[in-house]
Protein backbone atom coordinates (compact mmCIF):
# COMPACT_ATOMS: atom_id res chain seq x y z
CA UNK A 1 0.00 0.00 0.00
CA UNK A 2 2.70 2.44 1.03
CA UNK A 3 4.90 1.61 -2.01
CA UNK A 4 1.94 2.18 -4.34
CA UNK A 5 1.27 5.56 -2.74
CA UNK A 6 4.93 6.56 -3.12
CA UNK A 7 4.91 5.50 -6.76
CA UNK A 8 1.82 7.57 -7.54
CA UNK A 9 3.36 10.57 -5.76
CA UNK A 10 6.56 10.26 -7.83
CA UNK A 11 4.60 10.20 -11.08
CA UNK A 12 3.51 13.78 -10.32
CA UNK A 13 7.11 14.89 -10.90
CA UNK A 14 7.20 13.44 -14.41
CA UNK A 15 6.40 16.77 -16.15
CA UNK A 16 9.27 18.43 -14.26
CA UNK A 17 11.62 15.66 -15.37
CA UNK A 18 10.45 16.05 -18.98
CA UNK A 19 11.12 19.82 -18.91
CA UNK A 20 14.59 19.28 -17.41
CA UNK A 21 15.41 16.67 -20.07
CA UNK A 22 14.15 18.98 -22.83
CA UNK A 23 16.30 21.83 -21.51
CA UNK A 24 19.39 19.63 -21.33
CA UNK A 25 18.68 18.31 -24.82
CA UNK A 26 18.35 21.85 -26.14
CA UNK A 27 21.69 22.86 -24.59
CA UNK A 28 23.51 19.79 -25.91
CA UNK A 29 21.97 20.19 -29.39
CA UNK A 30 23.01 23.85 -29.57
CA UNK A 31 26.57 23.11 -28.48
CA UNK A 32 26.98 20.21 -30.91
CA UNK A 33 25.41 22.04 -33.85
CA UNK A 34 27.42 25.22 -33.29
CA UNK A 35 30.59 23.14 -33.17
CA UNK A 36 29.67 21.23 -36.34
CA UNK A 37 28.28 23.98 -38.58
CA UNK A 38 29.75 27.09 -36.94
CA UNK A 39 32.54 29.17 -38.51
CA UNK A 40 36.05 27.92 -37.99
CA UNK A 41 38.29 31.00 -37.98
CA UNK A 42 42.01 30.56 -37.45
CA UNK A 43 44.69 33.04 -36.51
CA UNK A 44 44.45 36.46 -34.92
CA UNK A 45 40.94 37.26 -36.20
CA UNK A 46 39.44 34.67 -33.87
CA UNK A 47 40.50 36.67 -30.80
CA UNK A 48 39.08 40.01 -32.05
CA UNK A 49 35.69 41.14 -30.77
CA UNK A 50 33.04 41.41 -33.48
CA UNK A 51 30.83 44.48 -33.47
CA UNK A 52 28.53 45.15 -36.44
CA UNK A 53 31.11 44.08 -38.99
CA UNK A 54 33.62 46.74 -37.96
CA UNK A 55 37.02 46.16 -36.48
CA UNK A 56 37.08 47.41 -32.89
CA UNK A 57 39.42 50.23 -31.89
CA UNK A 58 40.32 51.62 -28.50
CA UNK A 59 39.96 49.98 -25.14
CA UNK A 60 36.86 47.98 -24.26
CA UNK A 61 37.50 48.50 -20.54
CA UNK A 62 35.45 51.66 -20.04
CA UNK A 63 34.44 52.67 -16.56
CA UNK A 64 30.75 53.15 -15.94
CA UNK A 65 29.25 55.35 -13.29
CA UNK A 66 28.04 53.36 -10.29
CA UNK A 67 24.58 54.89 -10.78
CA UNK A 68 23.95 52.55 -13.70
CA UNK A 69 24.38 49.56 -11.41
CA UNK A 70 22.39 51.10 -8.57
CA UNK A 71 19.54 51.87 -10.97
CA UNK A 72 19.63 48.30 -12.26
CA UNK A 73 19.51 46.88 -8.73
CA UNK A 74 16.65 49.23 -7.82
CA UNK A 75 14.75 48.08 -10.91
CA UNK A 76 15.27 44.45 -9.89
CA UNK A 77 14.03 45.11 -6.35
CA UNK A 78 10.79 46.68 -7.55
CA UNK A 79 10.40 44.12 -10.30
CA UNK A 80 10.57 41.31 -7.74
CA UNK A 81 8.10 43.23 -5.59
CA UNK A 82 5.57 43.27 -8.42
CA UNK A 83 6.13 39.57 -9.01
CA UNK A 84 5.25 38.88 -5.36
CA UNK A 85 2.25 41.20 -5.21
CA UNK A 86 0.16 39.45 -7.85
CA UNK A 87 0.02 36.01 -6.16
CA UNK A 88 -0.54 37.70 -2.80
CA UNK A 89 -3.49 39.64 -4.21
CA UNK A 90 -5.01 36.49 -5.69
CA UNK A 91 -4.55 34.59 -2.42
CA UNK A 92 -5.92 37.46 -0.34
CA UNK A 93 -9.03 37.64 -2.53
CA UNK A 94 -9.72 33.96 -1.75
CA UNK A 95 -9.55 34.42 2.04
CA UNK A 96 -12.66 34.90 4.14
CA UNK A 97 -13.18 38.64 4.76
CA UNK A 98 -12.74 39.70 8.36
CA UNK A 99 -10.99 36.51 9.48
CA UNK A 100 -7.85 36.52 11.57
CA UNK A 101 -5.97 34.81 8.74
CA UNK A 102 -6.97 37.57 6.30
CA UNK A 103 -5.87 40.27 8.75
CA UNK A 104 -2.51 38.59 9.32
CA UNK A 105 -2.04 38.16 5.58
CA UNK A 106 -2.89 41.82 4.94
CA UNK A 107 -0.43 42.83 7.66
CA UNK A 108 2.33 40.92 5.90
CA UNK A 109 1.53 42.60 2.61
CA UNK A 110 1.52 46.04 4.24
CA UNK A 111 4.85 45.30 5.97
CA UNK A 112 6.39 44.23 2.65
CA UNK A 113 5.08 47.33 0.88
CA UNK A 114 6.25 49.59 3.72
CA UNK A 115 9.80 48.23 3.58
CA UNK A 116 9.81 48.68 -0.20
CA UNK A 117 8.57 52.27 0.13
CA UNK A 118 11.26 53.00 2.72
CA UNK A 119 13.87 51.60 0.32
CA UNK A 120 12.48 53.76 -2.49
CA UNK A 121 12.58 56.91 -0.34
CA UNK A 122 16.14 56.09 0.74
CA UNK A 123 17.22 55.67 -2.89
CA UNK A 124 15.47 58.93 -3.79
CA UNK A 125 17.28 60.82 -1.00
CA UNK A 126 20.62 59.35 -2.06
CA UNK A 127 20.05 60.66 -5.60
CA UNK A 128 19.89 57.32 -7.34
CA UNK A 129 17.20 58.52 -9.75
CA UNK A 130 19.03 61.73 -10.80
CA UNK A 131 20.89 61.51 -14.12
CA UNK A 132 23.03 64.65 -13.91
Amino acid sequence: MNALFAQTELILYLPVLVVILMALGFVVANLVLSHLIGPKAEGSTKAIAYESGMNPFGSTRKRFNVRFYIMAMTFLVFDVEIIFLYPWAVTYAQLEPGSQEAALFLGRIIFFMATSIVAYIYAWKKGVFRWD
